[in-house]
């Protein structure tokens, strides 16, 4: 893990993904965009599942929404590592989602908490 690793992931947001997050959160949606919590979890994914992975603990997540993504349309969320801070067991990512024209939906940043940082690679200033 170092400086500067990303990953993405994309995702096709369904009607029937909108309608099951509905029916849990008793959210309404009446128009056809999906909820910010579900671009939301694609952050969450990627931080669990890919980078930095398994044992990642979020400690904070800003999100600066900048258009509706609309339901049906696939989109790619992406986190990149901006800083590391080995001794605290800290991750700072930089965190994008665009649709399918690549067009900004959200941005914002992640904090997470890594159980083993193991083999960080830090700069030097």
């Amino acid at each position: 893990m170092k400086i500067g690793d990303a990953a993405k992931a994309s995702r096709l947001i369904s009607e029937q993904d909108v309608s099951e997050y509905c029916a849990l959160t008793q959210h309404v949606n009446s128009d056809d965009w999906i909820p910010e919590p579900l671009v939301g979890a694609l952050f969450s994914y990627l931080l669990g599942v890919r980078l930095p992975g398994q044992g990642t603990n979020y400690l904070k997540q800003e999100t600066r929404f900048h258009q509706v993504a609309q339901v049906g349309e696939s989109l790619t969320a992406r986190v990149e590592i901006t800083r590391i801070r080995a001794d605290k067991h800290l991750v700072d990512l930089s965190t994008t989602c665009t649709n399918e024209a690549g067009q900004l939906i959200a941005d914002g940043r992640a904090l997470v908490s890594v159980r083993d940082v193991g083999t960080v690679v830090e700069p030097h200033d």
